[in-house]
């Protein structure tokens, strides 16, 4: 006898938010009729936190107390014991979104050291001699636009470009080698929306030697911490290359980048852990020199 259980979600993005309606049907297809013992949907979803190793030594108290936070852990019966005839069935199911009592959702985000996921699982329990059968599908929580559930969330009204210069006297590190040049750049905000590109534009004003490169670095920052410690840990998301070879001098640069999904979320600061986002301008000379300017940012979903 052959029995196959799914589970399909009404959304094809798999995209919700908190009180939202997760809905669906549970599709079991068997060439024979069948006797199970119950039916159940359980909804999930946590912050699993993760300790580099190098900071194992330094916060051992803290690396052994590391849990996960739960945001949502709900069980339903959809059906009790009974007989499913042959061919296909179909079950709708619709359950609210409700985090646990003191608690928010927040944004899917898939990090390096902190990681928060949803998923929604279908359970068919079957009788001693028959094996359980199981489906579990992943599912996106964002928040809504200018919602009050966003936990802490930065302020949204500094939106101001972002004007700088960068040069050997301005460098607080790897001045020591570096050639005569001068960098001018733009940035429309450094506050963005998640939807939105980041956008700006560089101009290579003066240099004393070729330039190899020029990148734009997108970098986690994820600190997970509690009374033993802290330990803060920044991470490359994505690397472009906005500037190739010798890069002609007195000609304005692009920058596009668009924010990756689920490797993002809005900047979330929170009591046991944070995430953060920085944006790295590198240059790198022919002689394999490398400087960088550095630009914390915030993003918020609006």
């Amino acid at each position: 006898m052959s029995i196959n259980l799914d589970l399909k979600l009404k959304r094809a993005d798999k995209v919700y938010s908190q009180e939202e309606v997760i809905s669906g049907v549970i599709e079991i297809v068997s060439n024979s009729d069948f006797k199970h013992d119950g039916i159940t949907l359980t909804v999930e979803g946590c912050v699993n936190l993760q300790i580099s190793s190098k900071n194992v030594g330094i916060l051992e108290a803290f690396y052994n107390s590391v849990k996960p936070i739960q945001i949502i852990n709900l069980t339903c019966e959809v059906i009790g014991p009974s007989r499913l005839p042959s061919g296909t069935t179909e079950i709708p199911f619709q359950i609210p979104l409700r985090p646990k009592a003191n608690t928010v959702f927040y944004e899917t985000y898939h990090g390096v050291y902190v990681n928060i996921s949803y998923s929604i699982r279908c359970d068919m329990k079957r009788s001693f001699l028959s094996k359980d059968l199981q489906r579990c599908q992943q599912f996106l929580i964002h928040y809504k636009p200018n919602s009050p559930n966003c936990p802490q969330l930065p302020l949204k009204d500094n939106r101001k470009s972002v004007t700088f210069e960068l040069s050997p006297a301005k460098l607080t590190s790897g001045a020591a080698g570096a050639p005569d040049f001068l960098l001018k750049g733009y940035l429309e905000t450094v506050c963005c929306s998640i939807t939105k590109p980041f956008k700006g534009h560089l101009t290579l004003v003066k240099c004393a030697a070729p330039v190899r490169s020029i990148e734009l670095q997108l970098v986690r920052v994820e600190t997970c911490g509690c009374a033993e410690g802290y330990a803060r840990e920044a991470t490359e998301i994505q690397n472009l290359q906005i500037g190739d070879g010798d890069v002609p001098q007195n000609i304005a640069i692009p920058i596009y980048m668009v924010f990756p999904r689920l490797f993002t979320c809005p900047t979330l600061i929170t009591t046991n852990f944070k995430i953060e986002f920085e944006i790295n301008i590198v240059v790198v000379f022919e002689d394999n020199h490398l400087i960088t300017n550095n630009f914390p940012i915030i993003l918020v979903r609006e």
